[in-house]
Order: structure tokens, then sequence, then C-alpha cells
């Protein structure tokens, strides 16, 4: 047995405790939080998430050190992780074996968007795609089954590919420095 193997008999029976949970009315929601803070001569943006840390950065060309992904970047990558996670999940769910399971996502994002002769072009990440990559000894059938239960029950994809409404504020704190950002 492979080790993701072994991780996959380990989440079968978190899925199955999770679904007892949900039947016996005890599951509760989780409220998510991620706070975000620009810091220092690069602009470096520090993701906080429960304990852990991420650090987003432009890379030298715009003004950055390129300490860590952009946040087009980032975003591939949590489709990439969600995707993946949901794939594991559901596996596991199915009882399909997975030897290895790899998912790479790819996009275009063109800083002309909206410039003279551009005006057609988003400057939003677009063309996301993702290609799984899976070695298994499931059936075709059990494989297909599986990456529509994903493409069904990804959070994440089912985040971008459906209208979501975003609430905003903005807190505002004049500081009276007597420096001005330079024109």
């Amino acid at each position: 047995m492979s080790h993701l193997n072994e991780y996959l008999s380990e989440k079968r029976a978190a899925v199955l405790a999770r679904s007892a949970a949900i039947a016996a009315g005890t599951a509760q929601a989780a409220r998510l939080k991620a706070s975000v803070r620009a810091e220092g001569r690069s602009g470096v943006r520090r993701l906080r998430i429960r304990e852990h840390q991420v650090i987003s950065d432009s890379p030298p060309d715009f003004a950055g050190y390129n300490l860590g992904p952009s946040s087009p970047e980032l975003q591939l990558g949590v489709l990439g992780t969600c995707v993946t996670h949901i794939f594991l999940i559901q596996a596991a769910e199915r009882k399909v074996p997975l030897e290895s399971l790899e998912v790479e996502v790819t996009g275009v994002i063109d800083p002309r968007g909206g410039k003279p002769g551009h005006e057609a072009t988003p400057i939003w990440p677009h063309d996301i795609g993702y290609t799984v990559h899976i070695d298994s000894p499931a059936s075709r059938a059990e494989i297909d089954a599986l990456f529509e239960a994903v493409e069904r029950t990804c959070p994440i994809l089912n985040l971008l590919r459906n209208p979501q409404s975003i609430r905003a504020e903005v807190r505002h704190t004049d500081s009276s420095a007597p420096e001005r950002l330079a024109a």
C-alpha cells in the first residue's frame, strides 16, 4: 500500500466522522478569517491564516523583491490545493486507491488589460484551467465518477465559477504624517 493510500484510509475515517456529526446535528459552520498586512520597502504582503503565514510579493520589475508568489499566483495555487484535497476526499469516500495525485493549474494575467488596443482583455486571471495527473489501479469509470464528484463539490472551484456578493468596507485613520506619496 502506498503512503497516499494509508492517508486515504485516515481521510475516510475523518469523512465518515464528519458525516456522522452532520447527521447527528452536532456539526457547526466554521468561521474563516485571513488577514494581510503590507510591510517594508517592497510592500511585501504577509498573509496570516490561523497560525500560518504566507508571503506574497511582486517581481523586481514591479517594485518588489520576488519574496513570494503574487496574488494571482496564490489564487491559482489555492484552486490547485482545493481540487487536490477534494480528489483525496472523494477517493477516500469511494475507496478509490491512488498511487499518486498531482494537479497543475494554469492561467493568464495581462497587465495591458483595458489599455488601448486591449480593452477587451481582462486585468484579472483568466483562461484558467487545471490538469489532474492520477496514478491509480482504479477503472476509467471510477476515475470519471471521481472527477465528476470533484467538479460538483470543490468549494473553491465553485466559488470561482459562481458569482459572489462580497461586502467591502474601508476604515480610514489619518496619520497626519508630513510625508506624502511622491507623485
